[in-house]
């Protein structure tokens, strides 16, 4: 199975496969493959007689065989693109044309959220007819990469505390995180090409003190006004700051100070790779390693899972989120 990459490669340079069957858990590349094809393969004039786009809730697979066996008109490629097929309940009819698809047609099966049966005929036959990928999800730590990755190929940069603030705001959705990033491109100032937090700040509106990342640094320091002024400033600010995210970030945290009680080497780019984490955030946590005891940091683990229950509802019934917070960092801290 190839991925995103070569598969988007082979498109710009018009190598096709007869059949794609994009599927998995990120939507995000399954609608970039689909959306190149879509865009590229049929000049606009050719579009209203070869190209067929049908919606995995409104067909099956005896109106997607027949759609797949016309013969282009005026145009090298019959394009059919069926969309949400994820929700096609007889898809595994589909074996019958993967067995022998036709070379003059383009069969782009969007099947988002869910994957094929490995063991199953029709993934081995894609596998050898046709393009059979499968989009995977992207971990919260995994996203700073990603957006440098995507960045260089806009021949871009972002600084790293940017990445943090731009993630910890949008989670791992990449197409949102994406949709921001070419908002950003779009408001550099002429021959500047790296994105820094005030860019974030004042172009997206996160505020480049008061954020998860901070918090982390200021708990780290052992900073107790600093912390406490973010605390407030979240708790004024609920829609903007998710106690849940907070409690999230701490967590992966705290999760990788522990960890570094436990590594042999102790240098930065051993705890780099050993916690697969940015070179760049190695002095916080190795500051917080030295400032809270191993015994510590396994009871701020517990208090992060304790207030995680309450701000959900759980031996909570009436303590408002902002109260949640403080009484939060200062067992953290104290």
């Amino acid at each position: 199975m190839r991925n995103f990459n070569q598969i988007m490669s082979d498109i710009e340079n018009r190598i096709y496969k007869p059949v794609y069957f994009l599927m998995g858990e990120e939507p995000y590349f399954i609608d970039q493959i689909t959306d190149l094809i879509a865009s590229s393969v049929l000049e606009e004039s050719q579009k209203p007689f070869n190209l067929n786009i049908l919606y995995g809730k409104d067909t099956n697979v005896s109106t997607i065989d027949n759609t797949a066996r016309r013969f282009p008109m005026g145009a090298e490629f019959n394009l059919v693109i069926v969309k949400e097929a994820q929700n096609i309940v007889d898809i595994d009819n589909l074996i019958f044309y993967a067995q022998s698809p036709l070379q003059s047609t383009l069969l782009v099966i969007a099947y988002k959220y869910k994957t094929l049966d490995k063991r199953k005929k029709l993934f081995k036959t894609i596998q050898k007819n046709g393009e059979l990928f499968e989009a995977k999800k992207i971990y919260d730590n995994q996203v700073p990469k990603w957006i440098q990755n995507y960045l260089n190929t806009k021949n871009c940069s972002m600084e790293p505390a940017a990445g943090v603030m731009l993630t910890e705001y949008l989670g791992s959705d990449l197409a949102k995180i994406s949709n921001e990033l070419d908002k950003l491109l779009l408001t550099l100032p002429e021959g500047n090409s790296r994105i820094t937090p005030e860019h974030v700040e004042t172009n997206i509106g996160i505020s480049k003190e008061f954020n998860n990342f901070e918090l982390m640094k200021a708990l780290a320091k052992k900073n107790i006004l600093k912390a406490n002024r973010i605390v407030q400033h979240f708790g004024q600010s609920q829609k903007v700051n998710n106690i849940n995210m907070t409690i999230s970030s701490l967590f992966y945290f705290f999760s990788k100070v522990l960890a570094i009680y436990f590594l042999r080497n102790d240098t930065n780019a051993s705890i780099a790779k050993a916690l697969h984490i940015n070179p760049y955030f190695i002095g916080d946590y190795q500051l917080a390693s030295k400032n809270y005891s191993r015994t510590k940091v396994v009871e701020i683990i517990s208090i992060l899972r304790e207030y995680d229950l309450k701000s959900k509802g759980f031996e909570n019934p009436s303590v408002p989120v902002d109260e949640l917070l403080q009484e939060m960092i200062f067992k953290i801290l104290h």
